[in-house]
């Protein structure tokens, strides 16, 4: 796990309600939280490149597994894909989506 996955492990595991035992956050907040996260960050300047992420080992989604074979470059590889993926809005609007689709972030958040 990256120190940034890390970090956004650590902010989820503090948004889970300490008084309650057996209480999670909710997914859909969940989902919005990594958005705000994801989209901060891609405003701050470009994201690593789809074909560097998988370089340095992390796994990609179908659609960014996709986009790594499309002949752009890679600044249009370092494009935020989750914001145009229907898995991030749906994870967003629903509690428990079902979401099927191998390495996805927001999947991990239906867990």
């Amino acid at each position: 796990m990256s120190g940034e996955e890390e970090s956004i492990a650590q902010l989820f595991a503090a948004l889970d309600p300490l008084e309650e035992p057996g209480v999670e956050t909710p997914t859909r907040l969940k989902a919005r939280t990594y958005s705000a996260l994801t989209q901060r960050q891609a405003a701050t300047g470009p994201l690593l490149s789809l074909t560097k992420t998988r370089a340095s080992g992390r796994g990609l989604c179908v659609f960014e597994q996709a986009a790594c074979l499309l002949p752009i470059g890679e600044k249009a590889k370092s494009l935020n894909f989750c914001r145009a993926c229907h898995a991030r809005w749906l994870a967003e609007k629903v509690e428990k989506a079902p979401i099927y689709w191998g390495r996805c972030p927001y999947v991990e958040f239906q867990k």
